[in-house]
């Protein structure tokens, strides 16, 4: 070690002009670096662009990078080192550039694609299937740039990944099918994240993921349900959320047969359009309804009150209000709301003539 610095101070040639070629393209590539960013920010504050802010924080920190790159092969051209390392140190240097270059584009590429699906009118938040192919089709891009820097044929890869596909296709036959199936999910928008769907095998609740594998559902009581993506394009799906999530409820009452019908509808009325503008998750428009149906039952007459709510799950929130002020209402009306009653007739045959019983027989 002390022998190398000894020739190193001996002869500062060596050294002097490398290290002089890698502070001044340092500091130049970083000027320029620190500008540029400054420059694209304040274009992306002032014009409130989100794909600018995007590509403000990809670059931030792989630029650093680059720019140590850049310095160290300008160090490398000027330094009198063997041919042997000026000659693959750049290949090496631009194989890293590469890969850092993939990984930034990657970030992009998923930054932009939640960020533009998102305003797509009529749909919801960018699935990771979604983010994770557009990530996917840039490391195929990095790879093969990176094959082809070291002057790797394509082509014969391309064919041993034809010859292979086969084999490995027909091993992940269900990995694929659920591959496939999430992809049409996705790319159909019949099911998106954030609706509330059901299943016609029973399961419900909010579209939290879609993978590359399964559909991940959160139920009502915040547990999660993971659908295989094949099952979930084959199964019969009620969507809430489609075409709109406002949702038309109703309400069944019940009251005695003593009752005025034309003061129960009043009432009911009356509760149904304050309630609209004082309950949440209740809709004013259209505003509420009451009918008289199903009318006649066996105990009491019975009316429906219909109203719109914001979405599915808000249903039994709004039902529980009115419940309460509906009862309170009733109270004060004095409107009454009777039990199940049945009356039962016992009536004894006229012709029926009275039965004797029989001695015993008698045995021998």
């Amino acid at each position: 070690m002390q022998g190398a610095l000894l020739r190193l101070m001996a002869n500062p040639k060596i050294w002097i002009g490398p290290s002089a070629a890698f502070a001044a393209t340092a500091l130049i590539a970083w000027l320029a670096r620190h500008f540029l960013l400054r420059a694209l920010r304040a274009w992306a504050v002032r014009t409130q662009s989100r794909p600018g802010m995007i590509l403000v924080e990809a670059l931030r920190v792989p630029t650093l990078i680059f720019v140590a790159i850049l310095a160290v092969h300008f160090a490398i051209q000027v330094s009198t080192l063997p041919q042997t390392v000026t000659t693959i140190g750049p290949k090496v240097l631009t194989a890293l550039w590469i890969v850092f270059f993939t990984v930034m584009c990657m970030r992009i590429a998923r930054d932009l694609a939640r960020h533009y699906g998102a305003k797509i009118p009529g749909a919801a938040r960018v699935t990771s299937l979604t983010q994770n192919l557009a990530q996917g089709v840039v490391v195929i891009v990095g790879v093969l740039w990176l094959l082809r820097l070291f002057g790797w044929g394509i082509t014969p890869i391309l064919t041993a990944l034809g010859v292979g596909g086969l084999a490995v296709a027909l091993a992940l036959q269900d990995t694929l099918s659920n591959l496939f199936a999430g992809f049409y999910v996705a790319v159909a928008g019949q099911v998106r994240l954030g609706d509330y769907i059901k299943l016609d095998s029973g399961q419900e609740g909010y579209v939290a993921d879609i993978t590359w594998r399964s559909t991940i559902i959160r139920s009502p009581g915040s547990n999660l349900i993971i659908v295989p993506n094949t099952k979930l394009a084959q199964a019969i799906v009620t969507n809430y959320h489609l075409p709109e999530k406002r949702l038309s409820a109703s309400l069944r009452v019940d009251v005695s047969y003593d009752s005025d019908l034309d003061q129960v509808e009043r009432v009911l009325l009356e509760v149904g359009t304050q309630g609209a503008g004082e309950i949440a998750g209740m809709l004013a428009s259209p505003p509420p309804s009451v009918a008289f149906d199903p009318g006649f039952g066996e105990s009491a007459l019975g009316f429906t009150l219909g109203f719109q709510v914001e979405e599915f799950s808000g249903q039994s929130g709004v039902r529980n209000e009115l419940r309460k002020r509906i009862f309170r209402r009733f109270r004060e009306e004095g409107i009454a709301i009777p039990f199940p009653t049945r009356t039962v007739r016992l009536e004894a045959a006229a012709s029926a003539a009275s039965v004797k019983p029989e001695p015993p027989a008698a045995h021998p």
